[in-house]
């Protein structure tokens, strides 16, 4: 019988002593941010059917970042084999890449992380006189409106809206899981006009990225008030439009639709603005509304997007109808708190829920405390109007 070739004892042993000096290699690379002995062995028994998997393919090193099964499933084609690297790239590219907007082209990168706001803000201090002048706004003619109650609408559609609709209750409520409302900012850089020698850096007309004096603090506060009547909020105070406006309400879909993704549960999105009037002169002025035993708070506007522009927004009749649901009560409560609503035909990125609104908040020349005010009392009537609807 002929006999099996064997190896020369002393090459035997120089190869024992390499896998040997191999495997404690390996095995301190995998242990090496554990700081127990029970921290280390959890480590090596997690890694070790992957390195097992990496041996039998040998592939022992993590050269390209690319997984085992990354790596068995391009073995299996030769040309992808061979274009290992590039393979590679792809897979990296593919997993850095923002979420593309479903209808609208974007290019910009991931939303920055979601920030909840803290549940300590103080209730905004009383507006000092900031100069500029001040009206309160209040329709007294129905012409031109769509008048539905105390609710009057100001539309760029040109069909009629039947009131019948708007009566009829909104789709979108409040249910156990969390969070429930998104707060953001397309145009965040909006500012108001604080007390004269206020120093604030200005990026633009009205314009500022300090949060003490733009939309941002009026998100603040409204989220606040959500999360100490116990409804879970996201804030998400990224400034859209800076350092570039154009493109902003694309760059705030994206966001939107990253939210939607890992947060399913959220069912309202309101998108916080100011708005901007001047007079005949083109003089800034401001809008309030005083409420007694309260203070001054600015005037706000709510505005809902439709279809109109052919832009998909099969249900922006829902949004309409919380809108107006809203109006009426903030009205009942505070007789000039609300402008007339308005209904355009741009969508305004109110096609991802059947609960988004835009919410203009006072104008250019308001205050900043006046503005915190009127966010503060919409929101606590908000969440008196979403606990109505969901008994």
């Amino acid at each position: 019988m002929r006999k099996k070739p064997t190896l020369p004892a002393g090459l035997l042993r120089r190869l024992e002593a390499g896998v040997l000096g191999l495997a404690v290699l390996w095995a301190a690379a995998v242990t090496a941010g554990s700081d127990t002995a029970a921290a280390a062995l959890s480590a090596l028994r997690a890694s070790l059917p992957m390195g097992a998997l990496r041996w039998e393919m040998g592939d022992l090193w993590d050269r390209d970042q690319l997984s085992p099964a990354a790596v068995l499933a391009i073995s299996q084609a030769p040309l992808l084999l061979s274009a290992r690297a590039e393979v590679a790239e792809l897979w990296r590219s593919g997993e850095e890449a923002p979420p593309a907007a479903a209808d609208e082209e974007t290019e910009e990168s991931r939303p920055v992380p979601v920030e909840e706001t803290p549940l300590d803000v103080q209730p905004p201090a009383a507006a000092e006189d900031n100069g500029v002048p001040a009206r309160t706004l209040v329709p007294n003619d129905p012409s031109g409106y769509t008048v539905f109650g105390r609710c009057y609408i100001s539309s760029s559609r040109e069909d009629a809206l039947p009131l019948t609709a708007l009566g009829e209750p909104f789709a979108a409520e409040l249910t156990e899981e969390e969070p429930q409302i998104l707060i953001l900012h397309t145009h965040g850089s909006e500012a108001y006009t604080p007390v004269p020698g206020t120093e604030v850096v200005w990026s633009g007309d009205y314009r500022t990225t300090d949060t003490r004096y733009n939309v941002v603090k009026v998100g603040d506060e409204m989220a606040a008030v959500f999360g100490e009547a116990g409804i879970s909020v996201l804030h998400d105070r990224t400034l859209y439009d800076y350092p570039s406006y154009s493109g902003a309400y694309d760059r705030a879909l994206a966001a939107i639709q990253s939210y939607l993704a890992q947060y399913p549960s959220i069912r309202f999105i309101l998108d916080i603005h100011r708005d901007a009037i001047e007079d005949g002169q083109g003089s800034q002025y401001k809008v309030v509304s005083p409420i007694e035993g309260v203070g001054t708070a600015a005037q706000m506007t709510l505005v809902v997007g439709s279809d109109g522009s052919g832009l998909t927004h099969p249900d922006w009749m829902e949004n309409l109808r919380l809108a107006a649901a809203l109006q009426q009560d903030i009205l009942t409560e505070y007789p000039t708190l609300m402008r007339p609503l308005l209904l355009r035909n741009s969508r305004y990125n109110q096609h991802a829920t059947t609960g988004s609104l835009l919410v203009e908040v006072g104008a250019a020349g308001n205050a900043p405390e006046e503005a915190a005010l009127a966010g503060r009392l919409f929101a606590q009537r908000m969440t008196e109007v979403l606990r109505a609807q969901s008994k």
